[in-house]
């Protein structure tokens, strides 16, 4: 049995992480938390009294922590994890480069994946949209567009920043500057290897990303629509089950669903 834990298990992710784990045979749940001071402090999470703080979760024994919370907080849970020896699935958007330096420095302690995105729907238009930029080449321009609900909090979404990534790497264009994320105004022309990024925000929208290649004559667009937020409960327990046993190191979903190149 794999033991695990569940971080924010209060939250819109955390409960349907909850859900997806207590339908594994070869999971159990021995522990799930929250910030000290939150409301959902003490009551049943689907069989299990959420308390406040990762020391307390992990006091029954756990291999490994799924975490869907804030990038402040994930970075608190990865230093303990780190120091514990508990592997570490991170679903949390929104970290600045230093922030995952930090958890990759953890992840030298510990086997850590941490996925802007842990839908497998979406880690396979990862894919497809790297290799359709290679093959499309400079001449096609990329444009990238996502919406989400009116809650998020970050935007450019970490998913639509990981397509731009990709997209920038198969191309060669350059690094982040390269990236455009508002147009408004007299822009001029488009510039010649930017990627444009546009969110949008409204409604209950769980998420939703397209990637165009446009070209004289032509495009091409990649679009992943998630209806449901068990698509990344069920990615996040497919991760956790992965790094069962898994060495130290720092994964992503590439990885997990055997992608990378």
């Amino acid at each position: 049995m794999i033991r695990a834990v569940v971080a924010g298990a209060g939250g819109r992710m955390g409960s349907r992480v909850l859900a997806a784990l207590r339908e594994e045979k070869d999971f159990a749940v021995t522990g799930a938390f929250e910030r000290a001071g939150s409301e959902h402090v003490g009551r049943d999470a689907d069989g299990i009294a959420i308390v406040a703080g990762i020391d307390d979760a992990l006091g029954k024994g756990a291999d490994v922590v799924i975490d869907f919370t804030a990038p402040s907080a994930s970075l608190q849970h990865a230093s303990v994890c780190a120091a514990r020896g508990v592997a570490l699935v991170i679903g949390t958007t929104g970290f600045a480069a230093e922030q995952k330096n930090d958890l990759r420095t953890a992840a030298r302690r510990i086997p850590l994946v941490l996925a802007p995105n842990m839908s497998v729907g979406v880690n396979v238009l990862f894919r497809l949209v790297a290799e359709a930029a290679r093959a499309l080449g400079s001449a096609y321009e990329v444009e990238i567009v996502e919406m989400h609900h009116r809650m998020k909090r970050d935007a450019p979404s970490g998913t639509a920043l990981r397509l731009a990534e990709i997209a920038a790497e198969a191309l060669g264009p350059g690094p982040e500057q390269s990236f455009v994320y508002a147009r408004h105004g007299d822009t001029g022309p488009r510039k010649k290897g930017s990627i444009g990024l546009q969110s949008l925000r409204g409604g209950d929208v769980v998420g939703e990303h397209t990637v165009h290649f446009l070209a004289d004559g032509e495009r091409l667009e990649l679009t992943h629509e998630a209806t449901s937020r068990d698509n990344f409960a069920r990615g996040a327990v497919r991760a956790a089950r992965w790094l069962a046993g898994r060495k130290p190191g720092f994964y992503d979903m590439q990885d997990v669903l055997g992608l990378r190149t």
